[in-house]
């Protein structure tokens, strides 16, 4: 009969302590796949520095192009007040142009005046002297930019004629320019002088 061996618990049975078990307990080696805590540590912060610089270079490219796009819209805004500014400026220019240049015309209207009344009555006959005078007087005055205004027939206009009489008119519907006393001048946008005017007006 075979003699059994047995081992007393706790006997060195010729196998160190240090001896790597399939498992690994019991041995001073760590187990596989393991690493260093160190390294993990210095590849989380270079991570977390990473995204910190990448979130501010972002940050700052965000700022930099809104603020480009401000001051876009500032010049673009500038830009637009200086056009709308030079345009108001030139249109007052104008219209001082206009007023001095009226001033100066209103002397001649009562000249033109007494031209027209020299038509009416015959007494410019053409060839004279007094109609060539007549004619450069016309002129500069065409020149300067003066219109007359005031036709019999036209329609009444209470913003260009001052009407001097009504007349009540038999067939007229709506207000009309029955006789022009006196012409109506004008300079551009400034008026010198409204038509002064006799009305037809409906007969009730």
């Amino acid at each position: 009969m075979a003699k059994k061996n047995f081992e007393e618990p706790g006997a060195d049975n010729g196998r160190g302590d240090d001896e790597v078990r399939p498992n690994g307990e019991g041995s001073g080696a760590e187990p596989a796949g393991a690493s260093d805590p160190s390294s993990q540590d210095e590849l989380t912060v270079d991570d977390i520095l990473g995204a910190e610089q990448t979130a501010q270079a972002q940050a700052e490219d965000t700022t930099l192009a809104d603020l480009e796009s401000q001051l876009l819209n500032d010049l673009k805004r500038l830009q637009a007040e200086y056009a709308n500014y030079r345009r108001r400026t030139e249109d007052q220019r104008e219209r001082e142009i206009e007023r001095a240049k009226g001033e100066a015309v209103k002397g001649l209207l009562p000249v033109l005046d007494d031209l027209d009344r020299a038509v009416k009555h015959g007494d410019l006959e053409a060839g004279t002297p007094f109609s060539a005078i007549a004619e450069k007087v016309r002129s500069v005055a065409e020149r300067l930019g003066v219109v007359s205004y005031g036709v019999a027939g036209e329609e009444f206009d209470p913003q260009q004629h001052e009407a001097i009489f009504q007349a009540p008119t038999p067939g007229v519907t709506v207000p009309t320019v029955l006789e022009v006393v006196e012409v109506g001048y004008r300079l551009g946008s400034v008026e010198l002088r409204p038509a002064k005017v006799v009305v037809a007006v409906p007969a009730e």
